[in-house]
């Protein structure tokens, strides 16, 4: 057992030097023999996950001397998805080694005994392909409209966040909650911020999207409909919770992530995610509330210009979004938006409250209704 410790121990040996300059100098044998390494470190995850004695010697030995905890036991069952995206996003790979790499996670699954296919092997696939076709950049858009790139990197979040919640009910050691959130604030802060972003939104929109479709079949199918819909809520508090607690947990990220993503994106997330959607309102609020009415131009303007915050045409455009979204959200945001223009001075005419100029902008709306403005 000390030797496989051992061998286990130059796991994240091997995924520094795959996202180094060193292979430069790999050939097609040495990817191949990298490669070999981590279905041998795959191999062990599966002979072991049932044993949790062995399970925390191993992840114990993966974590001594990182300087953060990324890497768990967890890991080793995806070792070879793990190298080949950091191998795929390094430049410094000699074309005949790319070549072999993309043969490897493109080429179809070898059958296994495991009937079920390995979920993140395909989304591997899906990533090499996006990168091949090298689509431009477009701004994100709703589920249906997310850019490849960006879909196939939150798929990928969502299913490693799926499998380390099954692997710790199967464990159930201590603290894994906070471990899985350390775990992914590493993984997030290893990205630009603008780009983690954009991943953290899409996941979120994906792992409502699957329910939603989930909860679909259920319903044709009649019968367990209830169970079924129950089980997939589990799942989403699963994956969900982590990127949420992550979100949440800091105001100046949270302010950053609002501020970069568009308004009927963030709509579209408060609408699915009620721990989302009262923040949100929150900090729209204070940014309505540095808005200061310029008569000479007619309009509200901010009334510091170095502070982060948002225009008069931007928060218009948010409210506007959230009041497009479902009959909740729209009641709501309207309501807020009322008790704002009540504690405000109730007025009723343009120029006097942010709150009641906001208000009837969002009355105008097709499918709005506000009364007694």
């Amino acid at each position: 057992m000390e030797a496989v410790l051992e061998q286990v121990g130059q796991l994240p040996a091997l995924l520094a030097v795959s996202r180094s300059a060193l292979v430069r100098d790999w050939d097609p044998l040495t990817l191949d023999r990298a490669l070999e390494w981590a279905r041998y470190f795959q191999h062990l995850h599966d002979r072991f996950r049932s044993r949790p004695r062995l399970r925390e010697a191993l992840g114990r030995r993966l974590r001594r001397g990182q300087p953060s905890p990324l890497l768990g036991f967890p890991h080793l069952g995806r070792c070879p998805q793990l190298l080949g995206l950091a191998l795929l996003e390094n430049r410094a790979l000699s074309p005949a080694a790319c070549r072999r790499l993309l043969h490897s996670l493109l080429q179809p699954a070898r059958v296994e005994a495991d009937p079920e296919p390995r979920s993140l092997e395909l989304l591997a696939r899906r990533k090499a392909a996006s990168r091949l076709l090298g689509l431009p950049r477009g701004p994100l858009r709703a589920p249906e409209g997310l850019e490849p790139q960006v879909r196939a990197e939150a798929q990928l979040l969502v299913s490693r966040l799926r499998e380390e919640e099954e692997e710790e009910q199967e464990a159930k050691p201590a603290g894994e909650a906070a471990g899985r959130l350390a775990w992914l604030s590493g993984v997030l802060e290893l990205l630009p911020q603008p780009r983690a972003f954009e991943v953290v939104a899409a996941a979120l929109l994906l792992v409502r999207q699957g329910s939603g479709a989930e909860q679909a079949r259920d319903r044709a199918q009649g019968g367990n409909s209830l169970g079924g819909n129950q089980a997939s809520a589990t799942g989403d508090d699963c994956s969900a919770g982590p990127l949420l607690s992550w979100l949440l947990g800091n105001l100046e990220r949270f302010s950053a992530f609002c501020l970069f993503l568009p308004g009927s994106l963030l709509a579209s997330l408060a609408g699915h995610y009620s721990q989302f959607s009262k923040p949100y309102l929150d900090l729209l609020t204070g940014w309505g509330s540095h808005l200061i009415y310029d008569p000479l131009q007619g309009q509200w303007v901010k009334s510091c210009l170095d502070k982060a915050g948002l225009s008069w045409e931007e928060l218009r455009e948010r409210f506007s979004c959230l009041c497009q979204g479902s009959a909740l959200l729209r009641g709501q945001t309207q309501a807020a938006l009322k008790l704002l223009k009540a504690q405000n001075g109730d007025f009723k005419v343009r120029g006097l409250s942010v709150w009641t100029d906001l208000l009837m902008e969002v009355e105008d709306l097709p499918g709005s209704r506000v009364n007694d403005i």
